[in-house]
């Protein structure tokens, strides 16, 4: 569902200034490409700006310093930013219909708040908390003693296991698992002894955590998700893992056991790190890198094993010249050979 904007409502919503008609209406916002009349786009990579001139939108998100006479521009510092806002402004979602559906099972002592939408399939278990205004769609399990706070929302499929902790407005999308048992065995191999995992997740306010990921359980104490913290689809978190405030997990990366994330930590889709390592605040991972040790913050490493990444950037740039340099080398030790030879004669 869409909704038609003037131009001046949607500058002032997200902080810009109009250079044109401010008075036309958007209803739509699509790509650069793509965008007609009654779209509004952006441009917020310069690869972009010469399509400024080609673009059939009604209006464009720019940056300051661009101009474009026969365009109607929103003028704003971060495009992008702007983009997401008018993102909500045009497109609110729909009323979710409240109340608790007569197919939900609900365990004696489970407490439920005020205005929460609780839908056909979901079980809540004993003692379970369930903060107002949340929303739980089909399927979803709580289960004893877990905690979901205001306004949190809890797509299909998710499974929160007992004594969990989950924050307000936090939203697990379809299929996530929260609390499953951390993979602890003792004598790993051979009897393959079970470690019982007795901890929690704790999920603080604000985290948002994609399509079937899975968050183990602390086996003592708790993994930690902390405030803000953005987690992406099929990510695979271990026990007592702890991510800082406001980190981004990319797909298909991979925690183990007890690692620590500062804050504003970026790590890149397939990133790997092992267990028992500290990575400081402000750092950045790049995709598919292997991290074996603890990283200090404010740093920007890649690479299998991780290296900084002006040193893995240099080396890459070295790989396709291999063949080459292993044939100069192969030439230049048989003149070596050759010169000893004569020297010694």
């Amino acid at each position: 569902m869409t909704v038609g904007k003037q131009l001046k409502e949607i500058a002032e919503y997200v902080g810009g200034t109009v250079v044109g008609n401010a008075d036309i209406v958007v209803s739509s916002v699509r790509g650069i490409d793509e965008a007609g009349e009654g779209d509004l786009t952006f441009i917020s990579n310069p690869r972009y700006r010469d399509r400024l001139d080609e673009t059939r939108a009604s209006a464009i998100l720019v940056s300051p310093g661009i101009v474009s006479p026969d365009k109607n521009l929103i003028v704003t510092e971060d495009p992008y930013t702007a983009m997401a806002m008018a993102l909500t402004l045009l497109y609110p979602d729909e009323p979710v219909a409240g109340g608790i559906s007569g197919d939900a099972f609900i365990e004696t002592g489970a407490e439920i708040g005020e205005n929460v939408a609780i839908y056909p399939g979901v079980y809540i278990g004993k003692r379970a908390r369930i903060g107002s205004g949340a929303v739980l769609y089909p399927g979803v399990f709580v289960g004893n003693d877990v905690i979901v706070g205001e306004d949190s929302i809890l797509y299909p499929s998710v499974v929160v296991y007992k004594k969990c902790r989950i924050g307000e407005r936090v939203i697990l999308h379809a299929g996530v698992i929260i609390g499953a048992d951390g993979f602890g065995f003792a004598n790993p191999g051979a009897d393959n002894r079970k470690v019982l995992q007795v901890g929690i997740v704790q999920i603080d306010d604000d985290v948002e955590v994609g399509a079937n990921t899975t968050i183990d359980r602390g086996t003592l104490g708790k993994t930690w998700i902390k405030r803000g913290a953005k987690i992406d689809n099929l990510v695979q978190i271990a026990h007592n893992v702890v991510i800082g405030e406001n980190s981004i997990v990319v797909a298909q990366v991979g925690i183990s056991g007890s690692t620590k994330l500062g804050k504003s930590v970026i790590l890149g889709g397939q990133v790997g790190l092992v267990g028992h390592i500290t990575i400081g605040d402000n750092v950045m991972v790049g995709a598919q890198s292997g991290v074996h040790e603890n990283v200090s913050s404010n740093q920007i490493v890649s690479g299998t094993p991780h290296m900084p990444h002006r040193s893995w950037l240099r080396m890459q740039a070295c790989l396709p010249k291999l063949p080459e340099m292993r044939k100069t080398l192969k030439s230049l030790l048989k003149r070596i050979d050759k010169l000893e030879e004569k020297a010694e004669k």
